[in-house]
């Protein structure tokens, strides 16, 4: 175990080394001009020249790019060009709303989602069975920010159930941070209520076939014990994964969802920091992000061993 563990981890650094290169090319090398957006439309050809010098933008690309990286080794993400600010410090600021919804979502959607999917399997063919086909199908078609303007016309402006937009901080009390994240995670828990009810209801389908179910049944177990200790446990790898990819996939769903609903997350800096060509902001999101997808990967792979026992690293 401690030797995969340490493997993977050390098989992250060149990946990461990647996306970081990446991520630097395609940034200087794609059209618009930070200097141009930060000098505004009335500067002078002479004042954008002096803000591209101050930025360090009129060096090489390579230059740019091992000035930056060797920072980068150090902790450094460097300087925002539109906040004016360390990105580590503007980063830390934003982390608690992004987390917290992406923390409320993916738990209401196993909460939902899994009991829904063994429900499926059991009633197979019946109308719980194609009630969920249904739901999975459109919720799968429905793109995120038309289900938000929907849900906030229907429950923020007709029924003046929740607050259209904004966020609360948990400083300030579980009961208004909650109240106005209830909605947004809503709206981007429907997809991944879709998407892994969907698998669950596969998976355990497939359980339901084996003989160790039809054991357990000839035991005189109740069926409560047959479908969750025996089907849903040995259905619990691919949920498992499902659930993996879902909280990696939330990062784009992130960043619509905080945009519609004002959350001052890493997904609306993100939006902010590409609209204002901010290359350091940037940069440090899209790192961050691709570090929580390589740990969310590695913990799902250390998931299996305790999922199913006959896996061994």
């Amino acid at each position: 175990m401690l030797k995969f563990l340490s493997q993977r981890l050390l098989s992250t650094l060149p990946v990461l080394l990647i996306v970081a290169v990446l991520v630097f090319l395609m940034l200087r090398l794609t059209p618009g001009d930070p200097a141009a957006v930060l000098a505004g439309d009335a500067a002078s050809t002479e004042q954008i020249a002096q803000i591209r010098t101050g930025l360090g933008l009129d060096r090489s690309i390579p230059v740019q790019f091992g000035i930056w990286f060797g920072h980068l080794l150090t902790g450094d993400l460097g300087q925002s060009y539109y906040y004016k600010m360390p990105v580590v410090t503007l980063i830390g600021q934003r982390v608690e709303p992004t987390l917290s919804l992406a923390i409320v979502t993916m738990t209401l959607a196993v909460l939902v989602a899994v009991p829904l999917g063994v429900l499926a399997a059991w009633r197979f063919g019946g109308w719980l069975d194609r009630l969920l086909m249904g739901f999975s199908v459109l919720g799968f078609s429905v793109p995120v920010f038309v289900l938000a303007y929907v849900l906030i016309w229907l429950v923020s402006l007709k029924l003046g159930w929740l607050p259209v937009q904004g966020y609360k901080r948990i400083a300030d009390g579980v009961g208004p941070w909650a109240y106005h994240l209830v909605l947004p995670a809503i709206t981007l828990s429907v997809i991944y209520i879709a998407l892994i009810a969907r698998v669950t209801r596969a998976s355990v389908l497939e359980t339901l076939g084996e003989d160790y179910i039809r054991t357990a049944r000839a035991k005189g177990l109740p069926e409560a014990t047959v479908l969750m200790r025996h089907a849903l446990a040995n259905a619990a790898v691919p949920i498992a994964t499902v659930i993996g990819i879902g909280i990696a996939l939330l990062i784009g769903g992130v960043v619509v969802t905080e945009s519609v609903y004002a959350i001052p997350g890493l997904g609306r800096l993100t939006v902010d920091a590409v609209l204002a060509r901010d290359f350091p902001t940037i940069q440090g999101v899209i790192l961050l992000f691709s570090v929580v997808y390589v740990v969310v990967n590695l913990l799902v792979d250390l998931s299996y061993v305790f999922f199913d026992p006959r896996i061994r690293y």
